[in-house]
């Protein structure tokens, strides 16, 4: 139901206008979907979904968080779940510095020597990280 209204009358040219009667509440096969981002609920956008549409909507969802949250110095999963159970996954790569660049040629063992000391530094980054996301891409998210 989000953006009802706007599309209806942008379709309409502003003509339109939605008539409605209550008929009552009934029973649905409804589930929450759960965003977890850096392995962290994320409560501002967990959505309500029938099950048979649920797996559509957490990688749709999924997806469009993996445009909008910029890049971080280190590896970010994206998830959408429904009770403990993973539905859909997107990774956003992190930023990597070329470290073996002033090498030239040699021994291969100081290239991995170096290679493995970023490989420690990213994983306490990652642990130790908070992911920020801007404020538009809530409103990015529920637009689109």
């Amino acid at each position: 139901m989000t953006d009802f209204y706007d599309r209806l009358k942008s379709v309409s040219s502003g003509y339109a206008s939605v008539n409605y009667e209550f008929i009552g509440y009934r029973a649905e096969d409804l589930v929450k979907i759960d965003i977890l981002i850096n392995n962290e609920p994320f409560d501002t956008l967990a959505q309500i979904a029938h099950r048979q549409e649920a797996q559509k909507k957490g990688e749709k969802l999924v997806k469009k968080l993996k445009e909008f949250i910029p890049r971080q110095n280190f590896k970010i999963p994206i998830q959408a779940a429904i009770g403990g159970k993973i539905i859909a996954r997107s990774d956003i790569p992190a930023f990597r510095k070329n470290v073996t660049e002033k090498l030239y040629g040699g021994d291969v063992t100081r290239k991995r020597k170096l290679l493995e000391k970023q490989k420690k530094g990213k994983e306490k980054m990652k642990m130790l990280g908070k992911v920020e996301i801007p404020s538009d891409t809530f409103i990015k998210i529920l637009k689109s």
